[in-house]
């Protein structure tokens, strides 16, 4: 089973607003509300793909009763601590650019969070994958995702990191099978600018010396770089089509990554189902369908898998 940990989910309110104008009355012309969260996100995809999941974190109030309801409409499974509080609601706001006001979301303590530590215990066996994505509460301490991950640690599992900052790089002791920073967040984590793909590869390769079995860096519309167990560099370019919002394209290359990783046993297979997986979302008006990423795949990368 695959466990994705979103310890600060949200209900992502989507607006799509033409001319949006920064100081005037703006009026949308479509809206949407959907469960949200860089963990909820690769669930969702996970289940485009047809792979099962189940959603684990911290949920509160009215909101949090919305992002499960959200998740059993879908057929998500999910297995939350209840918190006070409510949990976030994030905007989002489609007009000439793209732009989001996120929540910080609710006060969550040390307590609670070793009460999920507890509950992942016994949830979690040998040859499951648990995924720890995006941010979380300030409450939180810092080191959240390493605490999470020295709990498991006896487990034989694989586990998969998306993060930045030092809530990243105190994971790696760890070796973590996957880490998914993008070019941005990459540049922070080694501190100086990527000129190029070259640069990209050296500092990607900087991250994996430090314990990542595996770093994916996500270059937005020009592709990714991959550096493997094996130390294989792999670079692929972005498939090219109309991009109609961003929000999630990361979080389903981790999911189409997973799954092809886990069908095939092969990393070339699983970039090209990750990359498939994040443009689709990218292409599509919310989710995009299995058929669309395979075709993705096909037509791009020539390659012709079944799921």
């Amino acid at each position: 089973m695959i466990y994705t940990v979103t310890l600060n989910p949200s209900i992502d309110y989507s607006l799509k607003v033409p001319g949006f104008e920064v100081g005037e009355v703006n009026r949308s012309v479509a809206e949407d509300y959907v469960p949200g969260g860089k963990g909820l996100n690769v669930s969702l995809m996970l289940k485009v793909l047809g792979v099962d999941s189940v959603s684990t974190g911290f949920v509160g109030g009215f909101v949090g009763q919305l992002i499960t309801k959200s998740l059993d409409d879908r057929k998500i499974k999910h297995a939350f601590l209840g918190i006070g509080g409510n949990s976030r609601i994030n905007v989002k706001i489609e007009g000439r650019e793209e732009t989001a006001i996120n929540a910080s979301g609710p006060k969550v303590g040390q307590a609670q969070l070793e009460e999920l530590i507890r509950k992942l215990d016994g949830l979690v066996k040998d040859g499951d994958v648990v995924a720890l994505c995006g941010s979380f509460s300030p409450s939180l301490p810092d080191d959240a995702y390493a605490q999470i991950l020295e709990s498991l640690r006896g487990k034989r599992i694989l586990t998969v990191v998306d993060a930045t900052k030092e809530r990243l790089l105190d994971t790696l002791r760890y070796h973590p099978f996957l880490i998914k920073p993008n070019k941005a967040e990459l540049e922070e984590l080694v501190g100086e600018k990527a000129k190029d793909n070259d640069d990209v590869e050296k500092d990607a390769r900087k991250l994996k010396a430090l314990g990542a079995q595996n770093v994916l860096v996500s270059l937005g519309g020009e592709g990714a770089i991959l550096i493997d167990e094996s130390e294989k560099a792999r670079f692929l370019p972005a498939s090219k089509g109309k991009v109609k919002s961003t929000v999630g394209a990361g979080d389903s290359m981790v999911a189409g990554f997973l799954t092809g990783f886990l069908k095939f046993s092969d990393f070339g297979k699983a970039l090209v189902l990750g990359l498939s997986a994040g443009s689709a979302k990218a292409f599509a008006n919310g989710e995009p369908t299995k058929e669309e990423i395979l075709c993705i795949a096909r037509n791009t990368y020539g390659s012709d898998m079944s799921l």
